[in-house]
């Protein structure tokens, strides 16, 4: 089985159910499979053969669900461009991929024309939302082209997209990500499509991430409703899960503190909501914590992966979150809650190594490691940094530190190269900035490791206030002498207006070393 059996499953099921919901326009599953058959028949036209490259630059839209359905039909390989980098990540990514074909919306028009001298292997761009004078009109293409399904043979083992990664540590890498990366998650996780069964997923977060992907993926699978957004937005979404009684909804932490913390909050009708599945990023406990209880009819999910993982590879059930038992209980679900990504899905492997690859046992701190089929098995034409990453039998350095409890509950600890190390002692920033952040006056909290002599390295915080509120450093640390290890206790804090994050809410802490890192 391939992704593109997931359509053609759905359709055959419930062809009448509403597949796409966007911008007040909505597709039936059979009207997308049309729409897409003539998609791909127009793509084999412009000479899109097997494992070509076919990149898109646009925020969430139908057409980007149909234009990776479209690529995949043919057998080319599908490479979702991030619409934040900046002329020169993008010259490099689609250089890199070696594109062929660029479908892309009217806002990065400008960006892509001083750029196309650079791009060599470009040979066609095709504008999604209106005509463009000499460029190719997505609308036009699907209108000339044939509606019969495409033949071409896929193998379960072809790669289907090429993603790059944020590239917080030089330039992006590609992860090629195979067919049945994807398919070996779904099937194990996802009931397929029923005509009984009928849901609505809202997707926000970007396609260009491989949580945005695999949620598509999976709501195809499953026959559901796709409430698509361009961009999170707080209101609007509050406004959608009203209006569209979606059931279903992906978040990522910075998204669900948005989400409970809007004053109005109380006046929307969320009770179609079931189930809201959290990653990509740490989930601070204080805004979970509120989370459950401003929402006890939802289900919570903490779903942890990478790019490199293609899909979830452990999981924080909602099980997990419901915070009740006896006081041994409650004690052991707060702990999870607070810094735990679950349990390691049935089809990988996970563990936790020392540096020189040893397993440790439980309770001990190294890096994780994880193996199985869905893993990558190398970045896309770069063998150093592949050799970087995976071992010579298979295990992916995913470049996370944590540690596992009795149970077999993973903890994480930060990343590899964001410990801070004083005096030999290891400091996970993460640990830190969970006890900043139950401080009543502190909104949002970063550590960063910073150079000292008799020590080695110093943690530093990085904090923003709440709106209104006053602070001094000395009340801050005061405030962790009680709470933490003398060791891993801010000997200064910077106070700031935010702090700097990726579109997916990931802390961008190797800038705040760079900025804020010195003595």
């Amino acid at each position: 089985m391939n992704t593109t059996d997931f359509l053609s499953i759905a359709n055959g099921i419930c062809p009448d159910r509403l597949a796409i919901v966007f911008e007040g326009k909505r597709w039936t599953f059979a009207q997308i499979n049309d729409r897409v058959d003539r998609l791909a028949n127009g793509l084999d036209r412009l000479g899109v053969h097997p494992g070509d490259r076919i990149g898109i630059l646009q925020v969430n839209c139908n057409e980007y669900v149909e234009s990776y359905y479209a690529s995949a039909k043919l057998g080319a390989i599908f490479v979702p461009l991030n619409f934040r980098a900046k002329a020169e990540e993008l010259r490099y990514m689609i250089s890199h991929a070696e594109v062929k074909v660029l479908f892309i919306g009217s806002r990065y028009w400008d960006v892509l024309n001083a750029i196309l001298a650079q791009l060599p292997t470009l040979r066609e761009c095709i504008s999604i939302d209106g005509p463009r004078e000499g460029r190719t009109d997505y609308e036009d293409l699907i209108c000339s082209s044939a509606s019969n399904e495409s033949s071409r043979e896929i193998g379960d083992e072809d790669i289907t997209i090429l993603m790059y990664t944020s590239g917080t540590t030089g330039r992006p890498k590609g992860v090629p990500l195979r067919h049945n990366a994807f398919v070996t998650y779904i099937l194990d996780n996802i009931d397929p499509a029923s005509p009984e069964i009928e849901e609505r997923n809202l997707l926000t977060v970007p396609l260009y991430h491989v949580a945005g992907m695999q949620a598509m993926l999976a709501a195809i699978y499953g026959g559901r409703t796709l409430v698509l957004m361009r961009q999170f937005e707080v209101k609007e979404w509050l406004e959608t899960v009203q209006h569209q009684k979606a059931t279903r909804a992906m978040l990522v932490p910075t998204m669900l503190k948005r989400v409970i913390d809007h004053q109005d909050l109380a006046k929307y009708d969320l009770s179609s909501l079931k189930v809201i599945t959290y990653g990509a990023a740490p989930m601070p406990f204080e805004v979970i914590h509120k989370a459950i209880h401003q929402m006890p009819w939802v289900r919570f999910i903490n779903a942890f992966g990478q790019t490199e993982t293609a899909s979830t590879i452990t999981t924080l059930g909602p099980e997990d979150h419901i915070i009740e038992g006896t006081e041994e209980e409650l004690e052991r679900k707060l702990k999870r809650l607070t810094s735990s990504i679950g349990k390691p899905l049935p089809d990988v492997e996970v563990k936790i190594v020392d540096e020189e690859g040893e397993t440790l046992p439980a309770l001990e701190v190294g890096e994780i490691w994880t193996r199985g089929s869905r893993i990558m098995t190398g970045y896309w034409r770069d063998e150093e940094k592949t050799s970087q990453v995976i071992t010579s039998d298979g295990w992916l350095r995913t470049g996370d530190m944590g540690w596992m409890d009795g149970e077999g509950y993973i903890y994480l600890a930060g990343r590899a190269d964001d410990m801070i190390i004083r005096g030999g002692e290891n400091i996970s920033p993460e640990e830190v900035e969970d006890v900043l952040c139950a401080h009543p006056k502190i909104e949002e909290a970063a550590v960063i490791g910073v150079p000292d002599v008799e020590w080695g390295q110093e943690p530093r915080a990085i904090i923003v206030l709440k709106k209104g509120e006053t602070a001094t450093q000395e009340e801050i640390v005061e405030y962790c002498r009680a709470r933490l290890a003398g060791f891993k206790r801010p000997r200064s804090v910077v106070f700031v207006d935010s702090l700097p994050r990726h579109p997916m809410g990931k802390l961008m802490r190797k800038k705040l070393r760079e900025e804020y890192g010195m003595p």
